[in-house]
């Protein structure tokens, strides 16, 4: 037999035929006989003692090699000695019956089983095991007793999945693969044809295993083969790190001011790989591979004043409106009241004066507004909002005093170094 094809291989190879004696006809049946798992009988002595005187009569004997069956014509006066003139060789794993010691009488069956060692699986733990069953259906009969969940694991060779013994000498077997159960009617061959006859790949990964089934119906398959498609991939996963916050004071900035962003904060992220395999599309392990911080966060910075703001300046009372004046040719009479009382007095209405003509609605087209000309930046710095321009007198003064104690008075340098301030 080639052991390829999943046919019984035997542990130990017959020999040459028996030369003075012929054999009848040959056939292959099904016989059960008693299970041996692990060590069968003892090694059996091929000798030619016994009954020596019986021997010299002529017998008739069934013979049966691992179901294949015939009758035999010979002289030998025990097993052992059939089997030798037969050519049958047995060893210490393979089971004969009667014992090879016994005495052969005309009419005697004489069995052979050869053991076949098996993977198998029983509720979940995995052995190797031998038997001396014609196919996998008496093989998982016999194991049944090992727990309530046994099955066969089939040897792997690349993508070839095989078992040294047949699948059901006598009944049909089914196959369940990617969600589908067929029934395949002769289940006699081995596991290999079955699979190639169906069209069935297996690659190195994927589970094949041999389990027996309580039948629905009179007629069902007793044995089940059992194909898992396992896959085994490396999967990547990430994950934001949020970010964190931190506020810090400055001295030099006014409370009032709130707070700014000195540095934009962004989150970061994690990278992790694991290898996940999937029996049948459900997960069914999960290792950790690595973890590893890819892209670090950078902290958010947040800055708050603490600087209280001095309170500002009492704004000053307006100018008494001068009287009006008698009419007069002169052009100074005229000059002398174009400066208009709006700008505020002392040093601040000098510097309005020397900056805006003291017109807290000047607008001059060149991004400066109002009696201290604020550029609309420094306006909203120092607190205000909208143009210089539309605010109060007494606001835009407020605020220019806010800037001279906070910066001096270099934000004006031209006037108030004409006004003697520098």
């Amino acid at each position: 037999m080639n052991p390829s094809n999943d046919t019984p291989t035997p542990s130990s190879a017959p020999a040459s035929e028996e030369a003075a004696t012929a054999a009848g006809t040959s056939t292959r049946t099904r016989r059960r006989w008693p299970l041996v798992a692990g060590l069968a009988a003892g090694a059996i002595v091929l000798a030619g003692g016994g009954a020596a005187a019986y021997g010299q009569a002529h017998k008739t004997v069934t013979l049966d090699i691992d179901g294949e069956t015939r009758t035999v014509d010979t002289y030998s006066g025990s097993v052992s000695g059939l089997l030798e003139s037969q050519g049958v060789r047995v060893g210490d794993r393979d089971a004969v019956t009667p014992g090879a010691d016994a005495a052969l009488r005309d009419g005697s069956d004489v069995v052979v089983r050869y053991g076949r060692e098996l993977t198998v699986d029983v509720d979940g733990e995995r052995d190797d095991v031998w038997v001396t069953a014609l196919d996998a259906d008496e093989a998982l009969q016999g194991l049944d007793a090992r727990g309530s969940d046994v099955a066969l694991v089939a040897s792997r060779s690349g993508d070839r999945a095989s078992l040294p013994l047949r699948l059901d000498a006598e009944e049909p077997v089914a196959v369940a693969v990617d969600g589908t159960t067929t029934v395949v009617d002769d289940a006699s061959v081995g596991l290999e044809p079955i699979l190639a006859g169906l069209d069935v790949t297996v690659d190195g990964d994927d589970n094949v295993y041999v389990e027996r089934q309580a039948p629905k119906t009179e007629g069902d398959p007793t044995v089940r083969v059992v194909v898992e498609r396992v896959e085994t991939k490396k999967v990547t996963k990430k994950a934001a790190i949020e970010h964190e916050t931190r506020t810090k004071t400055d001295a030099d900035r006014f409370a009032d001011l709130g707070s700014t962003v000195a540095q934009e904060g962004k989150d970061g992220e994690r990278t992790r790989v694991f290898r996940v395999t999937t029996v049948d599309g459900k997960v069914t392990d999960r290792e950790k591979l690595s973890d590893k911080v890819t892209t670090k966060p950078v902290t958010e910075v947040v800055v708050e004043g603490t600087k209280e703001r001095p309170e500002p300046e009492p704004e000053p009372a307006p100018e008494p409106e001068p009287a009006p004046a008698e009419e007069s040719t002169d052009s100074s009479s005229d000059s002398g009241s174009s400066s208009g009382g709006s700008a505020p007095a002392g040093v601040w209405a000098q510097l309005a004066e020397c900056e805006s003509g003291g017109d807290p609605t000047t607008n001059t087209g060149n991004g400066y507004y109002g009696l201290y000309q604020f550029s609309a930046e420094t306006w909203a710095a120092m607190g205000g909002s909208g143009l210089p321009s539309d605010a109060s007198a007494a606001e835009q003064t407020q605020r220019a005093q806010a800037l001279q104690a906070q910066s001096g008075w270099g934000q004006w340098p031209a006037c108030a170094a004409q006004l003697g301030l520098l």
